[in-house]
């Protein structure tokens, strides 16, 4: 039986292998714990110099659930809620993570995964003009993803737009950045790390989907926004012992810009496989900039693909047709690509 090809998602690989190199070489070395050790330090001197804010609060947390719960309950107040895409993350698959830590996800239509401005600015509206409005859960917070989940780009006009809203109502801007090293290698973003910490109160840098074996870096650009965070980070269990582990992959993926080459390969990869879904007559569901696209298959060619490559169910497009999604990484190898295209193409003969 040949080997089944595997394009479901980007988070299905180990670590680069800079990152494994740097682990041998220092396994055995003793440092102190939580973080506190020189190659978080030097993360965090890397991280800081690249977003322009020599004062950012850079803490490393596990994974992006994680993250997005301890950020969003530190942010905001008990009786406030955040502003998110019907299609986000925290509204769609965190199992109800935001609620469970007390905290309502008040979604919003979008489009093609994104909010704009002004409908931030119309729920805020219909909030405050309701009478009965101390009696609802307050929005505090808009949350975004760069990329969304449907793999598209905020562009630098939309960022600074939702910044302005933001700060019309009193409301803190968060970025959800778990792909955000496919983000930042594309060619048609505009928006850079600087521009995120300018623009956001907090938002975090993905590692585990973006070549480390796990950890997400949260940047917040004005140290003060949330005192004694790293408390808060222990006391809900997110505070990793040996956080030198973590520190030191950040560390490799901020050094001789590994971070974008990364991002770059999985948007090569990515680019090949929509060029052969075009010449093949495949329809898009709708095209994305970078590594996640998106096709809307008949139900009978799926199971044929199923067969020899794992994919991800997106959802249900009509009784005989579903949307897929298909995903490059970091790691994607181009004979993996190869094979892909090849059965893609057997499928429409």
């Amino acid at each position: 039986m040949s080997e089944k090809l595997y394009f479901a998602s980007d988070y299905m690989e180990g670590a680069h292998p800079a990152i494994l190199k740097r682990l041998m070489e220092t396994n055995l070395e003793k440092t102190s714990g939580y973080g506190t050790d020189h190659y978080s330090e030097s993360a965090r001197r890397k991280i800081r110099e690249l977003c322009n804010a020599p004062a950012a609060e850079v803490q490393f947390l596990v994974g992006g659930t994680q993250v997005n719960e301890t950020v969003i309950t530190s942010v905001l107040r008990p009786y406030q809620g955040v502003i998110a895409a019907e299609t986000g993350h925290i509204a769609v698959h965190e199992a109800g993570a935001i609620e469970a830590g007390g905290h309502k996800v008040l979604t919003v239509k979008e489009s093609y995964g994104k909010i704009d401005a002004e409908t931030v600015r119309e729920y805020c509206r219909t909030f405050y003009d309701d009478a009965n409005h101390d009696h609802m859960v307050m929005p505090g917070m808009v949350y975004i993803s760069q990329p969304t989940e449907y793999g598209t780009l905020y562009s630098l006009k939309e960022l600074s737009e939702l910044h302005d809203a933001c700060r019309e109502y009193n409301l803190a801007l968060y970025a959800d950045g778990a792909r955000l090293a496919y983000a930042l290698a594309c060619e048609e973003n505009d928006v850079s790390l600087a521009d995120l910490a300018r623009l956001c109160d907090v938002f975090y840098i993905g590692g585990t989907k973006c070549g480390a074996f796990y950890g997400e870096a949260v940047v917040f650009a004005d140290p003060g926004l949330i005192p004694h965070f790293f408390t808060i980070i222990k006391q809900r269990g997110a505070l990793v012992a040996k956080g030198r582990i973590t520190g030191l992959q950040f560390d490799t993926l901020f050094t001789d810009n590994l971070y974008l080459e990364a991002g770059r390969n999985a948007l090569n990869e990515a680019a090949k496989i929509k060029a052969a879904l075009k010449e093949y007559g495949y329809r898009f569901f709708f095209e994305t900039p970078t590594n996640q696209i998106f096709i809307i298959l008949d139900n009978e060619a799926l199971k044929e693909l199923g067969n020899a490559c794992e994919y991800s169910f997106w959802e249900r497009y009509d009784e005989n047709h579903t949307v897929i999604r298909l995903a490059t990484s970091w790691a994607t190898d181009a004979a993996d690509t190869k094979k892909l295209i090849a059965l893609l193409k057997e499928l429409k003969k």
